[in-house]
């Protein structure tokens, strides 16, 4: 019952932060979990990618239902690579799982990525000017390929990079980045949890915990949704700063935590 309520608290507040500033909720609850250490890191990463799929049909609905507008054709680019790379991703830490043997290990490279794309991010947002104009659908479908791939294999749905990505790539604004991000998060989890199913099935995990992960993440893709329209661009901006920051730190005290 303990390890309900945790994981019930930490994805509900996890996906409404995530809904609002477009991260998804995956970016928050896998370091948590990882700190929590309750299940293995591929258990975390199905947890996580049910967490934020689950959140993402929230959030979209009651964003469309706001009368938030969506480019069909940028939609559909961007969610058909999604998809690839959200196989791709979960085929590549599959792999590593295997070629290393220990979660240790790849959660150490996990981390070590996340904290510089991370770092990344946060200087983009703070500092960064450049933004392109791409328009085509080649370059929609290899964006949500390329973010689908990298936040599968991370384990964190892909907010924070999707959000800096659609901004600087497609000159969006940061609530119309939120909106495609969460459209990306979605596609992709679906292919990541499809393989899964396809391949090892969803019977190796304890699957008890998801009475808690499904209504956590519903309600907070919910309230997320609902408190990011009533909020302008820069007090968007700032909640995905702060987010992006705390997670930072988050991961770089579980990168300590690993060596020490």
């Amino acid at each position: 019952m303990k390890i309900i309520i945790i994981y019930f608290i930490t994805i509900f507040l996890s996906n409404t932060v995530g809904a609002i500033s477009g991260m998804g909720g995956g970016v928050i609850i896998k370091p948590v979990l990882d700190f929590i250490g309750l299940h293995s890191l591929s258990a975390i990463a199905f947890y996580s990618s049910v967490a934020v799929f689950t959140m993402s049909l929230s959030s979209t609905y009651k964003q469309i239902k706001n009368g938030m507008q969506i480019n069909i054709r940028q939609a559909l680019g961007i969610s058909i690579g999604s998809m690839l790379g959200g196989v791709l991703g979960d085929q590549l830490l599959s792999r590593l799982l295997l070629t290393f043997g220990a979660d240790d290990q790849v959660q150490t490279i996990q981390t070590i990525i996340m904290i510089l794309t991370l770092v990344l991010v946060l200087c983009y947002n703070q500092w960064g000017k450049k933004q392109y104009e791409l328009s085509g659908i080649a370059s929609y479908f290899l964006a949500g390929a390329i973010l689908g791939m990298i936040s599968t294999f991370l384990g964190i749905g892909g907010g924070p990079i999707n959000v800096a990505a659609f901004t600087f790539l497609f000159g969006m604004d940061i609530k119309q980045s939120t909106v495609y991000s969460i459209i990306t998060i979605f596609f992709s989890q679906i292919a990541k949890l499809s393989a899964i199913g396809l391949s090892t099935g969803f019977q190796i995990y304890d699957l008890s915990i998801l009475w808690a992960i499904i209504p956590a993440a519903l309600l907070g893709g919910y309230v997320g949704g609902l408190l990011s329209s009533k909020l302008n661009d820069e007090q968007v901006k700032k909640i995905y700063s702060i987010i992006v920051l705390l997670v930072l730190c988050i991961n770089t005290y579980n990168l300590y935590s690993l060596f020490s």
